[in-house]
């Protein structure tokens, strides 16, 4: 029992002593993170659960695992980093005071760079005669676009009284012009004048284009093409083949204006502008796939433009056109020889009266 109380005291004793020599070593910060198991970023519970985890697993009364000088330098270590931890926060917090008092400090010099919607420069009475000049602008073109307005909008709505005028005096003209029409046939049938027709009594075919049609229907197509409505494929189908045909006649043009035969620099401006052509018609392509998603029947669809088929075309018109201004020009030409021929023979019958007369 002695002896088992002297080696437990020997063993404290020992421990003790090299805790002593422990704490006089001068141990870096990053080694007591390390010897944590933590990393330097850390906060201070990760810290603490470190520390409790190494404290049960190096405590003296731990039985097998014990050791004591493990357990010192886990103490002193975990007392280090708690500190640096405290200093640290302190340091933070007196930094965010600095940064706050600056602020509040710069804030009144500030101040006026705020209150005048950053216009201007110089000192602050410079700036606010600039904010002033900059007000009074902003504040007349507020005025004449509010004016600018006001006029398109009254125009706007003399146009609309103008044409709701001009309807309203159409429709008037149309149910009196109807109303006299009915009022005359009705006094001509009580006079009998219609008793002599060869359809009498027969129904009146109102539709002899279309037989079969609805008459509701057809009253209601005419008066919407009688407004110029048309539906959006068909407006669409106008405007590619105008398309089309404009694409031709630039063409056509253009080559007429490099004239009949082409010389080198003339036949690069020629394939430049065929390559512009096939371009264009890519793009009328595209158009094309367009309508052909809108067309209610599907007889109406259009087939892709072909680029090269269309360049045939344009050379075919041209080659009319040339046939035709090279016959032109010989009939100019003939009617201008036959007019000399003419002119010739004037002269020489005059020349032969002169010499009978004399």
């Amino acid at each position: 029992m002695l002896i088992a109380k002297r080696s437990c005291a020997d063993t404290c004793s020992r421990s003790a002593r090299m805790f002593l020599g422990y704490r006089a070593m001068s141990r870096s910060l990053r080694d007591c993170y390390r010897l944590l198991n933590v990393q330097e970023g850390c906060n201070a519970e990760e810290v603490k659960e470190a520390y409790l985890k190494l404290v049960k697993l190096h405590h003296p009364d731990t039985g097998s695992g014990a050791d004591p000088v493990k357990f010192m330098q886990v103490k002193e270590a975990y007392k280090a980093v708690v500190k640096h931890l405290a200093e640290k926060r302190a340091a933070d917090s007196e930094t965010e005071d600095d940064e706050e008092d600056q602020l509040k400090h710069m804030a009144p010099q500030h101040r006026q760079y705020l209150s005048f919607e950053g216009i201007g420069i110089g000192t602050p009475s410079q700036r606010e005669k600039q904010y002033r000049k900059f007000r009074m602008n902003r504040a007349t073109e507020q005025v004449l676009d509010y004016r600018k307005q006001k006029l398109q909008h009254e125009e706007l709505e003399n146009t609309m009284m103008v044409k709701d005028v001009q309807q309203s005096k159409k429709i008037k003209i149309t149910q009196a012009v109807e109303r006299l029409v009915e009022d005359l046939i009705q006094e001509s049938m009580a006079k009998g004048e219609f008793d002599n027709l060869s359809g009498k009594g027969k129904p009146l075919q109102k539709f002899s284009q279309y037989p079969y049609i609805d008459p509701m229907t057809h009253n209601l197509n005419r008066i919407l093409i009688e407004n110029g409505y048309q539906p959006q494929w068909i407006v669409q189908q106008k405007e590619i083949k105008q398309t089309k045909e404009k694409l031709q006649n630039d063409m056509v043009a253009y080559r007429k204006k490099l004239g009949e035969s082409l010389t080198l620099h003339s036949q690069k401006q020629w394939n430049l502008k065929c390559e512009q052509f096939r371009d264009e018609i890519k793009q009328l392509n595209k158009t094309v796939d367009h309508f052909n998603l809108i067309v209610p029947l599907l007889n109406r669809q259009m087939l892709h433009y072909n680029p090269d088929k269309e360049l045939a075309i344009v050379l075919k018109k041209y080659e009319v056109c040339l046939e035709a201004s090279k016959a032109t020009s010989e009939v100019v030409v003939k009617s201008a020889e036959g007019s000399d021929t003419s002119i010739h023979a004037k002269n020489s019958l005059f020349s032969w009266l002169k010499l009978f007369l004399k």
